[in-house]
């Protein structure tokens, strides 16, 4: 009963099967599917929405439950918050549970971006350009960091997860473009500022 997915940010895999019965779990026949799920209750570990999936911890401590952004915006939900309270209902598939249906979602719980504290896990720095137009290279949501590219030959600029938190930001994207400030970091140049493109009076791009 090896598992296909895990929720430390691998990408999950998906098989077919018969649902594996389990005595504490509330089973629902579905006419239309022919299909048990079953009924989970608990809170978002955590959902990138750039990757396109996350996962539910269960409150009665069964296996993380995947969550699909398809079966989100399905139910009329654009993400998920880490620590908001979700019912759902989750199919058992051969690699693990995944979420069905939304049933509810209670976010007064939720860590919403603006809420998070001042970075307190990484280095910060004191910005000493001026507000410039960058576009993403690349960034890991589950590794904390990435990278902006101000042009080919320039060097790339580091940014952290906690540096977008604290700017209210939930997740970059290959190509996307962000207004920025940075200085030099202890291993190069590290993003201070972060806001989303067109914030107040946009600087013209590279």
């Amino acid at each position: 009963m090896g598992a296909k997915f895990t929720s430390d940010g691998d990408h999950p895999g998906f098989g077919s099967g018969d649902t594996e019965q389990d005595g504490s779990a509330t089973h629902i026949h579905t006419g239309d599917a022919g299909l048990d799920v079953i009924e989970v209750v608990g809170a978002i570990k955590w959902f990138d929405a750039g990757k396109g999936f996350g996962f539910i911890v269960p409150d009665d401590g069964r296996a993380d439950v995947l969550l699909h952004v398809t079966c989100l915006r399905r139910d009329g939900y654009q993400t998920a918050y880490e620590g908001a309270r979700v019912v759902c209902e989750a199919l058992a598939r051969p690699g693990g549970l995944q979420a069905f249906r939304i049933l509810s979602m209670d976010e007064s719980t939720a860590k919403h971006p603006t809420q998070m504290p001042a970075p307190r896990t990484h280095v910060t720095v004191e910005p000493t350009s001026k507000l410039e137009r960058l576009e993403v290279k690349w960034f890991n949501r589950i590794r904390g960091f990435g990278f902006l590219s101000a042009g080919d030959t320039a060097p790339d600029i580091f940014v952290h997860m906690e540096t977008l938190r604290r700017f209210g930001i939930t997740e970059l994207r290959p190509g996307q473009h962000v207004l920025v400030r940075y200085g030099n970091g202890p291993k190069g140049l590290m993003v201070a500022e972060i806001r989303p493109d067109g914030w107040g009076d946009a600087p013209s791009s590279h």
